[in-house]
């Protein structure tokens, strides 16, 4: 049985996690890490992976409009060379350029306020990245 793939929205403080089901259909939204730290991100992570069978990560990487770095992209590429070192699974990168802002549509299209699901917004970027990993390359692979 292949495993699951858990999708990462990185902050330098909280981190969104959103996990697929087991058939790789879907993302669903988990609740976000609050993290101090590179060391402190991986030792949270090591029981959400063994736990549910966890044999890919997708982390969202952050560029501008223009696809140049951010301020967030250095660290992003830290984490996830240092990710493939301490778990020994294929960590890929994918563009999550418009994510928070579709996260943040979506729950103003529920009628929600925003303020009120600052926390949930990185799980639901984490999730949307997913989303779309799962779209363009888990599905052609299925067929």
């Amino acid at each position: 049985m292949r495993g699951r793939i858990l999708g990462l929205d990185l902050g330098r403080r909280r981190v969104g996690l959103a996990l697929t089901d087991e058939l790789l259909i879907s993302a669903q939204p988990l609740p976000p890490l609050e993290i101090r730290g590179i060391p402190d991100l991986m030792k949270q992570l090591l029981p959400v992976i063994t736990q549910n069978n966890v044999t890919e990560i997708v982390i969202g990487r952050p560029a501008r409009l223009d696809g140049s770095d951010t301020h967030l992209t250095g660290f992003v590429d830290k984490v996830r060379s240092r990710m493939e070192d301490e778990f020994k699974l294929p960590v890929h990168l994918y563009d999550e350029r418009f994510t928070s802002k579709i996260a943040q549509q979506s729950i103003h299209l529920a009628g929600q306020k925003l303020k009120d699901h600052k926390k949930a917004l990185d799980s639901i970027s984490a999730s949307l990245i997913l989303s779309d990993f799962l779209k363009l390359h888990v599905k052609k692979d299925n067929h």
